[in-house]
């Protein structure tokens, strides 16, 4: 059985559905800030960006936000999670965050973000969609509860997975066609 959180997401969302089994892992809070997350994804897409978004929440306040940024800022760590960690650290002096933060991203996070995650602190980790190439916290492996680190992330996967891989689809189809319609007006 799916039940739809359709009222607490905007109306552009109302296909985020997901199996009444995960509803224990969300709140209505968690819907908003994934929500927050999906609208900055959709921002990074209009400047060609790959669209993901991140937002780090303490007490339901945002302490850092950002969306990939690797083309535009010619800085190949730029993704989303970074960004967000990045503003967040600044924003609070100190480059461990504080207990109970939660990142909230639109794609699973590679092993560059999980690292940083981890050395920063984050408690909770709720990503939208699965990355099955480089996605490091289950789709090629989980390091976010490898014995070795001296932090653990509590993980939940799949608020808002189909809005998310909807719009990854459309970006990409989108970059394809362009890219064919570059090669054949050469």
């Amino acid at each position: 059985m799916k039940t739809t959180l359709a009222p607490y997401f905007s109306a552009a969302s109302d296909s985020a559905s997901i199996p009444f089994a995960q509803l224990m892992f969300w709140s209505l809070s968690d819907g908003k800030w994934m929500q927050e997350a999906l609208r900055l994804a959709s921002q990074g897409a209009k400047l060609g960006e790959v669209p993901v978004g991140a937002i780090l929440v303490h007490d339901q306040q945002i302490i850092g936000q950002g969306f990939n940024q690797p083309i535009g800022c010619h800085d190949a760590t730029a993704h989303a999670e970074i960004v967000a960690l990045r503003e967040a650290c600044q924003r609070l002096q100190n480059y461990r965050l504080p207990l109970q933060t939660t990142l909230y991203v639109t794609l699973e996070p590679c092993t560059m973000c999980i690292g940083a995650l981890i050395h920063a602190r984050v408690d909770r980790l709720v990503y939208a969609t699965s990355e099955p190439r480089a996605g490091m916290v289950g789709s090629q492996m989980d390091l976010s509860m490898q014995p070795f680190y001296n932090h653990n992330i509590q993980v939940h996967r799949g608020l808002c997975s189909e809005h998310t891989s909807q719009l990854l689809k459309t970006f990409f189809r989108e970059r394809r066609r362009l890219a064919k319609q570059n090669k054949n007006s050469v």
